[in-house]
């Protein structure tokens, strides 16, 4: 097994739970996609601002660049669902790294609609990379997580082996995390 990244974009701190929670089970190296330009704290006004940049295909700069896909295999890629796919910093930092050759797990939190064409536009933008299919966490039952991750990995051992031993101490994350 090679070396694994858990890469995800988080707004409201949901995503981020989960990103953390994939670390742990995983061991894979945590890193924060986050544009230069902090999205609005405010609902509405975050989605203005989303919506404009996916209709006008603006990709946001980054505030940090990551340099070293090259070391990683797996590559856990999370995210909400904006819009229908993925935020706009996620196309970005897609665009900037080369993942031929990669495995790629897209993790997202939604409000109800699923993953949307989340998995189809990381197809297009990694189209030598194996994109698997979508875990898809509802907001509301982030508190299940726990639940929906562990048959997540059980269904890919082919692609890793999962200490199962860690899986337990997950749990305790889901209640000592805060989100941001």
């Amino acid at each position: 097994m090679g070396k694994i990244l858990v890469a995800y974009f988080s707004h409201s701190g949901n995503t981020k739970k989960i990103a953390e929670k994939i670390s742990l089970v995983t061991g894979g190296d945590l890193f924060e996609i986050r544009a230069v330009n902090k999205y609005p704290e405010e609902y509405s006004k975050c989605t203005e601002v989303a919506r404009k940049e996916l209709m006008e295909n603006i990709k946001p700069q980054l505030a940090e660049t990551f340099n070293s896909i090259n070391d990683y295999d797996i590559i856990f890629l999370g995210y909400p669902i904006w819009w229908g796919t993925m935020p706009m910093p996620v196309f970005t930092f897609l665009e900037r790294c080369k993942f031929d050759g990669k495995t790629i797990m897209p993790f997202c939190t939604h409000g109800g609609g699923g993953s949307g064409k989340s998995s189809d536009d990381i197809k297009k933008l990694c189209p030598r990379a194996e994109v698997m299919e979508c875990l898809q966490i509802k907001g509301t039952e982030l508190a299940r997580a726990d639940e929906m991750i562990r048959p997540y990995f059980q269904r890919r051992k082919t692609v890793f082996t999962l200490d199962s031993r860690l899986i337990p101490t997950v749990a305790v994350l889901a209640t000592t995390t805060t989100g941001s």
